[in-house]
């Protein structure tokens, strides 16, 4: 979540807000000025909201100045006109004017009224932020989230575990939820994770002891994480993923379960999946360890897995 600055919305720009909402502006744009948010520019309704976007959008975009961009749909809900609201962080601006306008973005949101807004785009570049832009983004958003080759297989993993497991039933009765414990040094190493003073951690099953125990804690950064999954056994992974998601600045752990497909003996591979979700609970019920999940929304979890690599099996409960 983004921290407040306490820079709020001069009176003039609330005024302005007020008629705006419902009247005949097509586009506002705001700045922070004198750590006060004013009114930068404001265009009235000429066209169709798409034959206006580009002509009145772009020309307001300066390459070295974050702003928020208010732009007016031509649909309605129960309040009034929707609208949508625009991030723009370009790459040359100033990291402290970047952290500003990512902290005070809330406050824009609130002062216009968030019932307002139907959408929200974010962008670093003139491209992200055009007519084609926030159009690839409104149809990555309802599409359903990618699945990389090595999910696919994964996928059709279980499938032909789920076969097995009809056949075999006194083992498809044993496997379902089993939870075995954790190591002390794995639970060292997840309460050093909350702590943030590491950032990965990889475990692994003991099938003959039925535990589940450690195997290290080095220090991990996104591009070293296809290096961390074995080719040829199972393992569980947390890995804090420090990043950025439309101007905001997030820590999330995230859990990684790889599966190497056949190399593995089916008795594995249906104990790493049986394991799962009694491991997840632990983590998050004794250990208050929040692993990034469903509840984030469906368009961060696709900018997410643009993001990470592409060996990066599957995300537990997405």
């Amino acid at each position: 979540m983004a921290h407040q600055t306490g820079i709020h919305a001069t009176p003039e720009l609330k005024d302005f807000f007020a008629k705006a909402r419902n009247g005949s502006i097509r586009l506002i744009k705001v700045v922070i000025e004198d750590e006060q948010l004013v009114l930068g520019a404001y265009k009235e309704l000429s066209r169709h909201w798409d034959k206006d976007y580009d002509s009145f959008v772009l020309p307001l975009l300066d390459e070295q100045q974050p702003c928020y961009i208010l732009y007016r749909l031509d649909t309605q809900n129960a309040q009034g006109f929707e609208w949508l609201f625009i991030s723009w962080s370009p790459d040359s601006s100033p990291v402290r004017l970047k952290m500003l306008y990512a902290a005070t973005r809330a406050t824009v949101k609130k002062e216009f009224g968030g019932g307002h807004i139907k959408d929200e785009l974010f962008g670093t570049v003139k491209e992200d932020i055009s007519l084609s832009g926030y159009q690839k983004h409104v149809s990555a958003c309802s599409a359903p989230a990618p699945l990389t080759a090595a999910e696919q297989e994964l996928q059709q993993i279980r499938i032909n575990e789920v076969k097995t497991e009809i056949s075999v039933e006194s083992k498809h009765q044993t496997l379902q939820g089993l939870a075995f414990p954790l190591q002390p040094d794995a639970q060292q190493a997840i309460q050093l994770l909350k702590q943030k003073k590491i950032n990965y951690i990889q475990l692994k099953l003991d099938l003959e002891r039925e535990t589940i125990d450690l195997v290290h804690t080095n220090a991990t950064e996104l591009a070293d994480l296809p290096k961390r999954i074995p080719q040829d056994s199972g393992r569980y992974h947390f890995f804090l993923y420090k990043h950025s998601h439309e101007g905001d600045y997030l820590e999330s752990v995230v859990f990684i379960y790889s599966m190497p497909g056949y190399k593995c003996g089916i008795k594995e591979r249906m104990l790493y999946s049986s394991c799962k979700s009694r491991l997840l609970d632990t983590v998050e019920q004794e250990f208050s360890l929040e692993i990034i999940k469903k509840r984030f929304k469906k368009k961060y979890w696709i900018c997410l897995w643009k993001e990470l690599p592409a060996l990066v099996l599957r995300q537990t409960r997405s």
